[in-house]
């Protein structure tokens, strides 16, 4: 962050760090080949091949868009990194990547919370889900509501140039180095920065916790079954993907950006390496899917092997879920549990 074309001696380093970039790139490469890949046949299976469109599904189908989303722009950023730091596209197309490349990461993080919240209430609060159709318009406005939100966040990033002449390194970087007149005033920044991790990170991550956390308690308060050890483990598997990729970026980003602000210090080194973890959170997805569904993984495999699919196949019995499908089963007291069927 500066206003000077003079930089720190830790952010010049952090530009001639040829192994870090070198690392950070084939993370990136291997994020995209997975990525693509294993969300590409995640949507066509979510879009074409699972009825009925649920609110899970809908989640998940915005879920698989946003990592997609994610996964068009990381090559973007590998041809960046290879190339020493040296932006040659343009100021108008860094900031396009730029939004669509943390629009889409904290676009994941309201998904997963949306999709957190939703199997709560169906596992917790299974009364709550007598009405299908007004769930499933609920869950559309959830999702314009969580785009509308980030990119009002994410405002200030669009209405600025994000990038930066370096001439002792001969490079225009892009999004590594913000100027500190890209806002009016620290206040500004604070209140930026504020939002950013509170709003967009932070809120999300204890409701995503409580959910989870809430999801395991009452799953193993049901008499054993099958179903419910493997919606345990799938509640225990999801929330610490979440936490592992999402956790540290967040948190850097705000430790760098007080140091930086206020101490004339960088942690950015770090930064950008936590980026680049939460940036794997989108090629874990697919995965998830298919040890989390048996009719996914069936479609998967059909799809795969080129074998027509009949119509039991492409239409789901109407009262059950795709993916995190619902199942009752008894606590022993009389009370009747909904839990993810695999």
């Amino acid at each position: 962050m500066s206003n000077s074309t003079k930089l720190d001696n830790a952010t010049l380093s952090m530009f001639l760090n040829k192994k870090a970039s070198t690392t950070i790139s084939i993370i990136y490469m291997v994020v995209t080949v997975i990525n693509m890949t294993g969300n590409g046949l995640s949507m066509w299976l979510l879009l074409f091949r699972t009825t009925p469109k649920t609110p899970s599904i809908i989640f998940m189908i915005n879920l698989t868009l946003t990592d997609l989303a994610l996964g068009l722009v990381l090559p973007y950023q590998i041809i960046y990194q290879m190339n020493g730091y040296n932006w040659t596209l343009g100021s108008g197309m860094c900031r396009l990547l730029t939004i669509i490349f943390y629009a889409n990461m904290y676009c994941s993080i309201l998904t997963m919370t949306a999709i957190s919240v939703d199997r709560y209430l169906g596992i917790c609060r299974p009364m709550l889900f007598r009405n299908r159709r007004e769930r499933k318009e609920i869950a559309v406005i959830v999702c314009l509501i969580m785009w509308t939100v980030v990119l009002l966040v994410l405002y200030p990033l669009m209405s600025t140039d994000l990038t930066f002449s370096v001439p002792e390194l001969g490079i225009i970087t892009c999004f590594d180095v913000l100027k500190r007149n890209m806002l009016p005033s620290l206040a500004a920044w604070a209140a930026f920065l504020f939002t950013m991790f509170v709003i967009l990170f932070l809120i999300p991550f204890c409701i995503t916790v409580f959910c989870y956390v809430g999801i395991i308690h009452k799953l193993t308060r049901v008499s054993k079954t099958d179903q419910k050890e493997k919606a345990i483990r799938l509640a225990v598997t999801v929330l610490v993907v979440y936490m592992l990729c999402f956790t540290p970026n967040n948190i850097f980003l705000l430790a760098h950006t007080i140091r930086r602000l206020f101490y004339g210090d960088s942690l950015y080194m770090a930064y950008k390496l936590t980026l680049s973890l939460s940036c794997l959170n989108s090629c874990l997805d697919p995965f998830i899917y298919y040890f989390a569904s048996k009719e996914f993984r069936q479609k998967l495999r059909q799809m795969l092997r080129l074998r027509t699919l009949s119509s039991v196949d492409t239409t789901l019995d109407p009262h059950r879920e795709s993916i995190y499908s619902a199942q009752y089963v008894s606590n022993g007291q009389g009370e009747q549990v909904r839990i993810c069927s695999t």
